[in-house]
């Protein structure tokens, strides 16, 4: 089987996912300082933060039928463009010495509404360039270098930041966008056209998809609850660590080893091949209840720190995995909205853990959110073990590789008609 990376076109996407997720593992902690420098206001903050997630969340069905609807390379091309743009504008402003909120507020929206056509276009894209037998390696080094990026990415905000400012942090996002959207000129990629209906119909094609798989939409219901705990875990963690297990410098440590094992799940998909790979990627997802019991009880910060290194490579391991079982399972002509319903469903949870956990706290104490944030994560993941179509979708024992066609260079890209 040749590996991924040898296919000139796999190699031309992955250095521009690579470049482009190096660009915004910096933006988080320079978007943080600047709106803090320009206006001293957390308020300010939630307010650009809120700017770039809703409209994405809003708008992720919509990038699902575009992306089936188009060419899913040119959509990823003109949203990098899209995001390049706000992020320089960004960028201008912020080095401009006098920043206003709303300019990064609107480029932040924008931004967002960019992501949510942008997102549903990673799986097509895989799938029409990696044969059967090797999408589970592309799979796994995308998901490997986008770890890497987040421990990264935090040193590399931070040295941008003390040398030159917040500012050039975006600068450097836009460039990376810039060159993401260049390599993805150079890729020519097969694709299923369908049949031109109204939105709605459409819209309603994905989701009947979504719930025609029961092993499907009951996995999408467990990575919401994982979604939701982890808000909770961020939101109480950092508290805890701080005032019960030694400073922080212990939250730091957690966090890196979070990194670390994230990085190191994802390599191992690449390598592993379970015989019931939803079944085994969602039963260790369960695994994040550890840190958040740990944390609860107020075990010591090695215990901690260890488990959650543990339930984040339980992370790294399912993302590779699940994406090259979907990419095989779901038709090429609705595969981009049925990626956009899985983002949807999946990150719907995220906004709730993030309101719910402080009150909780407030009410009670961080025990208590914690202490059910554990429960829940461990019912939802342990419980599609009980799910008939978990149980049964194996891995076929010979993936069958699709069409091949030729490119520039002499080498092959996959049509993405393959068979299931």
């Amino acid at each position: 089987m040749t590996h991924p990376l040898r296919l000139r076109a796999f190699r031309l996407l992955f250095l521009g996912r690579t470049l482009s997720s190096l660009g915004d593992a910096v933006i988080p902690a320079a978007l943080a300082l600047a709106v803090l420098r320009a206006t001293g206001s957390t308020s300010a903050l939630a307010l650009v933060l809120a700017c770039a997630t809703v409209p994405k969340l809003l708008l992720l069905p919509l990038g699902g039928v575009v992306a089936d609807r188009f060419d899913a390379r040119r959509i990823a091309l003109i949203t990098d463009l899209v995001r390049c743009v706000a992020q320089l504008l960004v960028g201008i402003e912020l080095l401009s010495g006098d920043p206003a909120l709303m300019p990064i507020a609107v480029a932040s929206a924008v931004t967002g509404c960019a992501s949510a056509f942008a997102m549903p276009t990673s799986s097509p894209l895989v799938a029409g360039l990696v044969a059967g037998p090797g999408r589970q390696q592309a799979n796994s080094v995308l998901a490997a270098a986008s770890s890497g990026t987040q421990l990264a990415g935090p040193a590399l905000a931070g040295v941008l930041i003390w040398a030159a400012g917040p500012g050039w942090a975006f600068v450097l996002d836009a460039a990376s966008f810039a060159a993401s959207a260049a390599l993805l000129s150079l890729i020519r990629i097969g694709r299923t056209p369908i049949e031109r209906r109204s939105l709605r119909a459409d819209l309603l094609e994905g989701w009947a998809e979504v719930r025609s798989r029961d092993w499907y939409w009951t996995s999408l219901l467990a990575h919401a609850a994982w979604n939701g705990v982890a808000a909770v875990l961020l939101t109480l963690g950092p508290a805890v660590a701080i005032n019960e297990l030694g400073g922080e410098q212990v939250w730091v440590l957690i966090l890196q080893a979070g990194a670390i094992g994230l990085l190191g799940g994802s390599l191992l998909a690449g390598r592993a091949r379970p015989k019931r790979p939803v079944l085994v990627a969602n039963l260790g997802l369960a695994t994040y209840a550890l840190p958040l019991a740990l944390l609860a009880v107020g075990a010591p910060a090695p215990a901690v720190i260890t488990a959650y290194g543990v339930a984040m490579a339980a992370l790294g391991f399912l993302n590779p995995v699940w994406h090259t079982v979907v990419q095989r399972e779901v038709p090429p002509h609705v595969l981009a909205r049925v990626t956009s319903y899985d983002w949807l469903v999946s990150l719907a949870a995220t906004p709730v853990g993030y309101a719910l956990a402080p009150l909780a706290a407030s009410a009670w104490s961080a025990e208590v959110p914690l202490s059910v944030a554990a429960v829940v994560v461990a019912a939802a993941c342990l419980g599609t073990a009980a799910v008939p179509g978990v149980r049964r979708l194996t891995r076929p024992v010979e993936d069958q590789a699709p069409a091949q066609t030729p490119i520039g260079d002499g080498e092959s890209v996959n049509d993405v008609r393959v068979p299931r």
